[in-house]
């Protein structure tokens, strides 16, 4: 007879065979109800593909809550990531979040990006969406991963920054695993962009958890890019960003991207330019402006308006 386990979610409990995956479970357990991203096994948001321990809570993570979506905006980054590498080889990439209402990746690359490099990478993104590339989990150690990346040095200093205790977001000890030895060196989580053939097309250091597959994207817009210091220091390598948008639905994606032209006619930069009220010089940095002469008295009737107040 083969092992079981015994999986529950609310007040249901069933049993399955070990080895069981959270989709599994939370069919079993009838779970299963909208758009599911990922699970919650025991509170801890897992990939559904992955077997889940012997007497787990399993929870369904849905597409439309603010954890779901920064599921499918990682998962989205990391498609990106792939297309980037793709049209752009040697490149480096360093890390990739989701973010309020998006994402980011940085990239070291010969030169920014231009508009046409987005549309460019926003095309093989869909392309490489319709392979159905399975986001694969793997464990693997610390020696391997810095073999692995060898040629990624932002990677290998993400390993080197967890060696020194500075850095855990991108590793996972299996802390699930009751058999795990506490003493034993961590392993990274490594996840792969897999084609149906087994074909292994990308491969990143990351926590996780991710989407099952690339096809399972509903919605999404690259936006812009911008240069950025690794880690934010200035001291470090200038990367370039590139910021993008993910959303459960083609209607929600429509509407956010509605809203940020909205957003842009209000600008007060583009304002102010439009109207001659200020002007803003690069030569004084980021965000300062000098006062034109319809600026300065717009300023000035403003004070005085303030004053009658007081």
């Amino acid at each position: 007879m083969s092992a079981t386990i015994s999986v529950r979610h609310g007040d249901q409990s069933v049993q399955l065979d070990d080895g069981a995956t959270a989709i599994e479970a939370l069919k079993a357990l009838e779970a299963v109800r909208g758009q599911i991203v990922a699970a919650k096994v025991d509170g801890t948001a897992w990939d559904l593909d992955r077997p889940v321990p012997d007497g787990a809570l399993v929870e369904p993570l849905y597409a439309d809550t603010e954890e779901g979506r920064a599921i499918l905006r990682h998962s989205t980054a990391h498609l990106m990531a792939q297309a980037v590498t793709d049209l752009f080889p040697g490149a480096k990439w360093a890390i990739g979040p989701p973010i309020e209402d998006g994402f980011y990746y940085d990239f070291e690359v010969e030169r920014p990006f231009t508009a046409d490099d987005l549309e460019a990478i926003e095309a093989r993104m869909r392309e490489l969406a319709k392979e159905r590339q399975a986001y694969v989990r793997e464990e693997v150690a610390r020696d391997d991963a810095l073999e692995e990346f060898a040629d990624q040095p932002y990677k290998r200093e993400i390993i080197q920054l967890v060696d020194e205790g500075k850095l855990v977001s991108e590793v996972d000890v299996a802390e699930d695993d009751p058999d795990a030895d506490p003493d034993a060196a961590p392993t990274f989580t490594v996840y792969r962009n897999v084609r149906p053939d087994g074909d292994v097309a990308w491969s990143d250091l990351c926590r996780g958890p991710h989407i099952p597959s690339t096809d399972r994207i509903p919605a999404y817009k690259l936006l812009r890019s911008a240069g950025a210091y690794w880690r934010g220091r200035e001291d470090q390598p200038m990367l370039q960003r590139i910021y993008g948008t993910a959303w459960e639905s083609k209607k929600l994606l429509t509407a956010h991207l509605e809203m940020l032209e909205e957003a842009k006619k209000r600008d007060h930069r583009r304002l102010g330019r439009e109207l001659e009220l200020t002007y803003m010089p690069e030569e004084l940095g980021p965000g300062l402006s000098i006062f034109l002469p319809n600026g300065a008295l717009v300023r000035k009737q403003m004070e005085e308006k303030a004053c009658t107040f007081h």
